[in-house]
């Protein structure tokens, strides 16, 4: 399960919307999963064929050291939302699972954070999310919607509350098969063998054992497999749903022609604020896996079914789990005709984090005082106004474990990186986790390094070769200074609850949403193909 973040951001007054003062801008946020930063054209790639946003790119300002704050979806777009280390609002686990699997969670963004959507809510701004959400549903109830997006600022929402699993689409497999069987043989074996020995003991006379007593066990033993089963077998109709604001419209989920249902939403709500400004946060499930593909695009990449997504998300546009650079480090593409220059690259390490802090100030909205935002505001680095990131040390978590920071000194070119742990790739022979579809943070899962892995990003991008005290002569000064960082990073954190815990994780039959009954699988579809406006041509 790879869970990468790719970012773009487009601040823009587009042509066909009346433009409003420089104090009400519209915002225009287009995000995708998975998408690496050599998956574009205007990245360097020449076989993926990314049009219009290679033309995004020329028209505005390429960022080629823009880090997603964490590799797993929750905690990166926590962190995108609020400009902070998930790590602050809880949103980074201790546990195994980093992201929240089912739709009926009680974990999810805490209403105390403060979203970018609630500000410019605020300043008058109109705010839509449209695609995927990541970050909870429900507290205590299936209908509070503690965490929804609707609960987070924005005016609108039309998408998924969790996100498109292998397990959404038939055929594509599972996530969860492989780790529900590590889990359950043991436990099963064990509970089985217990209770045929204490049938057996009972039989003999060695041990006195109420008949009632094993009657209750089996009957437990079965009721929870048979949960168990059940639950498993219906995930897509209990987790694969459509929303429009607190409604369900397709349950299970339709992938057919989804991308252009997207788009469509986005462009509707476009034309609906002609007359006041907007933000629009376009978070496409591309290219997560499950992989899909509209009939149009299907089978015309040269890369199978991961280019055709690609290629359908740049036509959307014209109208991982691990802290390497190849998990965190993503395309990020802003444009802002009239304000930022046209066809620059910015070599600076920046984050999305800071998408808050700039989206903020540009709808002349105040930041929290209350609170620290890690984010920093990108437009003087946009405009030139300053030649240098803000953010000299960035923190890289694998779930709720510090697993490596980011060094870039204000007097040196270099960006330095070091890594505390790696994961134990599975099989060993490989380059990640296949075996679990995710690498884990903590025990057995990580390899400590004392001294720590050390890389020069600005020599050794793809983080090859490690430095060692022969080959770096400032390789103990390096670690100091990271260490100090870390030092006071640490200084900076509170106990927050972790939303992220196994019991906010859990499957709780109480707040799960249906809009049929479970006689009938959970059955609707208000959002069929017949009602799927034309628009290819828009």
């Amino acid at each position: 399960m790879r869970l990468f973040l790719f970012l773009i951001i487009c601040q823009c007054a587009i042509n066909s919307v009346k433009t409003h003062s420089a104090s009400s801008p519209n915002v225009i946020l287009l995000m995708a999963d998975d998408l690496g930063i050599g998956d574009l054209g205007c990245y360097g790639n020449r076989t993926l064929r990314t049009p219009s946003i290679d033309r995004l790119a020329e028209e505005g300002v390429r960022l080629t050291q823009h880090i997603a704050a964490s590799p797993l979806c929750t905690p990166s777009r926590a962190a995108f939302l609020t400009g902070r280390y998930p790590i602050r609002s809880g949103m980074a686990a201790f546990s195994r699972v980093g992201v929240f699997l089912f739709s009926a969670s009680s974990g999810g963004l805490p209403s105390e954070e403060i979203t970018f959507s609630k500000l410019l809510k605020q300043r008058g701004y109109a705010t839509a999310l449209i695609g995927k959400w990541h970050l909870g549903m429900n507290c205590e109830s299936s209908n509070d919607f503690c965490h929804h997006p609707l609960s987070h600022g924005f005016d609108y929402f039309y998408g998924l509350t969790v996100t498109n699993f292998r397990d959404c689409k038939p055929g594509q497999g599972s996530v969860f098969l492989k780790g529900v069987q590590k889990s359950l043989v043991i436990p099963i074996e064990i509970a089985g063998i217990t209770l045929v020995s204490l049938a057996i003991a009972q039989h003999i006379g060695f041990l006195k054992v109420p008949f009632q007593a094993l009657g209750y066990c089996l009957l437990i033993a079965t009721i929870s497999l048979v949960a168990l089963v059940f639950f498993f077998y219906h995930f897509r109709h209990l987790n694969c749903f459509l929303m429009r604001d607190h409604q369900i419209i397709q349950q299970p989920l339709s992938y057919e022609n989804l991308t252009q249902r997207l788009t469509k939403e986005a462009v509707q709500f476009i034309g609906r604020n002609t007359n006041a400004p907007f933000l629009l946060v376009l978070s496409y499930l591309h290219v997560h896996t499950a992989l899909h593909a509209s009939k149009d695009f299907r089978g015309k990449s040269k890369h199978g079914l991961y280019g055709d997504a690609v290629e359908e998300m740049d036509w959307s546009v014209g109208g991982k789990s691990m802290n390497w650079e190849g998990g965190i480090r993503v395309p990020g593409l802003l444009r802002w005709p009239g304000v930022i220059q046209a066809g620059v690259y910015i070599d600076e390490p920046t984050s999305n984090m800071d998408i808050f802090p700039t989206v903020v100030k540009l709808a002349k909205a105040q930041l929290p005082s209350d609170r620290i935002i890690d984010g920093h505001d990108l437009i003087p680095l946009l405009q030139g106004k300053v030649t240098r990131s803000k953010h000299e040390f960035l923190f890289h978590y694998c779930n709720a474990y510090l697993n490596a920071v980011r060094w870039h000194p204000g007097n040196s070119g270099s960006v330095w990186k070091v890594f505390f742990f790696t994961p134990n790739f599975s099989p060993e022979d490989s380059n990640g986790c296949y075996d679990s579809h995710v690498c884990f943070c903590h025990g057995g899962f990580i390899t400590q390094h004392d001294p720590p892995l050390l890389f020069d990003l600005s020599r050794d991008p793809e983080e090859k070769v490690p430095l060692t005290p022969e080959t770096e002569s400032r390789f103990y000064e390096i670690l100091e200074v990271v260490h100090l960082a870390v030092n006071n990073h640490m200084r900076s954190l509170h106990a927050v609850p972790d939303q992220l815990s196994w019991d906010n994780l859990l499957w709780k039959p109480w707040l799960q949403l249906c809009c049929s009954s479970l006689l009938q699988s959970c059955y609707c579809d208000y959002d069929s193909e017949e009602s799927l406006l034309e628009v290819h041509s828009v």
